[in-house]
């Protein structure tokens, strides 16, 4: 059911009344809240500042929650939200017990969403990187194709090798001729 849409009922079922078929009856219109889960609202939140701030590398865990606020996808802020944002979406942090990976830990406190190719703890392989477009208000649609656009732009403007990696070896000549233990202990004579 649309969100925006209004359904109406006959009110003496809700009351548990039998009331004869000829007789007229009231009926209410009931607005209903898109049951949106937690994680995905998180997801919509840090999508929505990372389009909105493309500058920005990443966010505190407090103005994803504040955007989850702001938005109000679920109605008034629900506390899931805080602990998604810090822990059952984070991809590299031990599930706990939510195992999404729709959420990166670049430092202490700081939040991004996830792109595949991020390092995510072992046990949460497989688990769900964005919402299914079925289970969000269709306004958020364009989220998902912002989401791969965004995740392409970051994998073609990584480096394709790790610089620190890429030193791997670089320094066997030094001690070519020599066991590595000797050598160290060779640079170390006269250290007091």
């Amino acid at each position: 059911m649309h969100p925006s849409k209004h359904q109406s009922f006959d009110i003496s079922c809700l009351l548990g009344l039998e009331l004869p078929l000829c007789e007229e009856v009231s009926t209410v219109a009931v607005v209903t809240k898109p049951c949106v889960k937690v994680a995905d609202e998180v997801w919509i939140a840090a999508a929505l500042l990372h389009r909105e701030q493309p500058a920005h590398p990443d966010f505190t865990v407090e103005e994803i929650v504040d955007r989850a606020m702001r938005e109000g996808i679920g109605g008034p802020i629900r506390p899931g939200v805080y602990v998604h944002v810090v822990q059952h979406c984070v991809a590299n942090r031990p599930p706990n017990p939510g195992r999404y990976r729709m959420l990166f830990e670049t430092t202490n406190g700081r939040r991004r969403l996830f792109r595949k190719g991020d390092a995510y703890h072992p046990a949460r392989e497989g688990a769900k990187i964005t919402p299914n477009m079925e289970d969000i208000p269709s306004g958020y649609h364009g989220l998902l194709a912002w989401y791969r656009d965004w995740c392409s732009a970051a994998i073609n403007c990584a480096p394709k090798t790790d610089p620190l990696l890429s030193l791997a070896g670089s320094g066997k000549h030094l001690w070519a001729d020599e066991h590595a233990d000797d050598y160290v202990q060779r640079l170390r004579e006269g250290w007091e």
